[in-house]
């Protein structure tokens, strides 16, 4: 079993291991005394590991509820943040009980908000079965749900008592989400370079998930060790996000949340070595790896309409919005500029 700690807040591990959804049940009773667990998560996801995790959660000694939320970016919403707030208190869920997060980022960012929340903040782990959810979202602590104006625009800081990530959920994972979790993974091979980028631009991924998922994870670690309020180095992690999260929101959410951070990271690339920021092989290099995975590198929205999503990015303070910009395979930067002036840069 690969162990990562991460030290926040709340201090805790990151197990990585083959198998280790049948073992939820046994390596949360080492951390809280058993008493209710609820699982949230989704309706394509429950039914492939909900009972597992339910019958291993029963037999380490919780009494095992579960609540079951529409699924995709509309889930992340103030009616489904409600109605899980609401359930646990039908409930009697009490803050000696624990909530189980199993499933992709929509589930870990909405039961991580609810758990922050509830009773002013009760336990919860995450069981990511995404490879998004494995290398990014599940770890680090942030929490959020959407509203109208966009993406992420309520939520906390509020860190898991422990991430348990079984590689084996990966193999029933559709094709479209499994790319997804590959743009995270160029993210963080374009900021870490090295082996990692080597082993990624190389067309790697699938044939290192284990060391490829803990790389990006240690990675995270280390960054959030050092920022977890994010700001300053951890915004780093943004990179692609900012124009990304724009293409979501004009899509609708159409675009799933990879494909969009893909295109973001495309996006700038392209205008950081316009600008001078970076050489074009470094710019042809981010794109190539993108590619190699399915991954789009363009959107049909107009700049002025992507100028406007990103107006109520949650990211923008002061006037001035902090993009990320590669400057070489291994090193980016927080390059600061007026809110109006990004229009040039898209």
């Amino acid at each position: 079993m690969i162990s990562i700690p991460v030290s926040a807040s709340t201090d805790y591990n990151v197990l990585i291991e083959r198998g280790l959804i049948s073992r939820v049940g046994e390596e949360t009773a080492k951390l809280t005394k058993p008493a209710k667990a609820v699982i949230v998560s989704g309706p394509n996801t429950y039914p492939l590991y909900g009972e597992a995790v339910k019958a291993s959660l029963e037999s380490a000694g919780f009494e095992v509820l579960h609540f079951i939320h529409q699924g995709g970016e509309a889930a992340k919403s103030l009616e489904t943040y409600g109605e899980l707030l609401n359930f646990l208190c039908d409930s009697h869920i009490s803050r000696s009980d624990i909530l189980v997060a199993l499933g992709g980022g929509v589930t870990g960012d909405l039961t991580g908000f609810v758990a922050a929340t509830y009773l002013r903040g009760i336990s919860f782990v995450q069981v990511p079965t995404t490879l998004l959810a494995a290398v990014d979202s599940s770890v680090g602590g942030k929490t959020a749900i959407n509203l109208n104006s966009g993406k992420n625009q309520a939520g906390c800081f509020y860190q898991p008592i422990a991430v348990f990530c079984d590689p084996d959920t990966l193999k029933t994972l559709p094709d479209a989400d499994y790319r997804c979790g590959c743009a995270e993974i160029v993210k963080y091979g374009v900021l870490a370079g090295g082996e990692l980028f080597d082993t990624v631009s190389s067309g790697g991924i699938k044939q290192s998930e284990e060391a490829v998922i803990a790389s990006c994870v240690k990675i995270k670690s280390d960054i959030v060790n050092e920022d977890e309020f994010d700001r300053g180095t951890r915004m780093l992690l943004n990179l692609g996000h900012s124009i990304g999260h724009a293409v979501e929101k004009c899509s609708g959410y159409a675009v799933h949340h990879g494909d969009a951070v893909a295109v973001g990271m495309a996006m700038i690339a392209r205008a950081a070595a316009d600008k001078g920021f970076c050489s074009t092989d470094c710019r042809d290099k981010i794109l190539d790896t993108l590619r190699k995975y399915g991954l789009p590198t363009e959107t049909s929205f107009k700049a002025e309409e992507l100028f406007e999503a990103s107006k109520a990015d949650k990211k923008i303070s002061g006037g001035k919005m902090h993009l990320i910009v590669p400057e070489k395979i291994g090193s980016c930067r927080i390059e600061s500029i007026d809110i109006d002036a990004l229009r040039d840069w898209l």
